[in-house]
């Protein structure tokens, strides 16, 4: 009886890293193909601007690649972020399949009308982020109204958030948020923090998995 259900939770497991790998490969797949048809639309931009970048030093050449970059880094960062998020939520849909995304009301105005809840366990109402870096200050205002919000409905607010912000005013926003979390009795996990929190939570180590997607990618290219 002990083998059986150890094989179960061992299929089930294989087939999560399944789904997460063929997530990986389609969000892999449709970046590579919004960066190529930007490259393409790029070569048809008006770069008169560059005119201004060789006021600054920065000629015209250098200017093609910062301009290419940027938007390459646009690409990037919102697949990134949207990846890491989705990952994330299987593994909790692995290990509480009864959980589910939620919305609930803004009692304290019509902007925005709701919340949302990433995953909903019971009463932790878990918030996924894979970075947040801003530096908006209505963004605390937002976010102190979203937490309040989800404590007023008897719900524990859990933040996890991957990769800690590096500037100085992204990072001062993250420790206000920090203490916000821990006045309504909160949780607050970022970094490897963040990571462990999911592995403990859910059983599954996603790092380790994702290291070995590179691995796996590595590999491939290298034979």
């Amino acid at each position: 009886m002990k083998v059986t259900i150890v094989q179960g939770k061992q299929n089930r497991m294989g087939n999560l890293k399944k789904e997460i790998k063929l997530l990986a490969t389609k969000y892999s797949t449709e970046l590579k193909s919004q960066i190529e048809e930007r490259t393409e639309e790029m070569k048809g931009d008006d770069n008169s601007h560059y005119l201004i970048y060789q006021v600054l030093g920065i000629s015209g050449e250098e200017g093609a690649l910062i301009d290419g970059y940027q938007n390459k880094g646009r690409f990037l960062y919102k697949y990134a972020g949207s990846f890491l998020e989705s990952a994330a939520t299987l593994c909790f849909q692995y290990s509480h399949p009864e959980g589910k995304k939620e919305k609930i009301a803004n009692p304290f105005g019509q902007k925005p009308k709701t919340f949302e809840i990433d995953y909903l366990v019971g009463k932790d109402a878990i918030e996924i982020k894979w970075k947040d870096a801003t530096t908006d200050g209505d963004h605390i205002t937002k976010e102190h109204a979203r937490v309040k919000a989800i404590s007023q409905k008897g719900l524990k607010p859990i933040r996890i958030m991957f990769y800690y912000p590096h500037r100085k005013q992204a990072i001062r926003i993250q420790d206000t948020l920090k203490t916000l979390y821990a006045g309504v009795k909160g949780e607050y996990y970022s970094g490897d923090e963040a990571w462990a929190f999911l592995k403990k939570y859910t059983g599954v180590d996603l790092k380790n998995i994702l290291t070995e997607i590179v691995e796996e990618k590595t590999e491939r290219h290298d034979k």
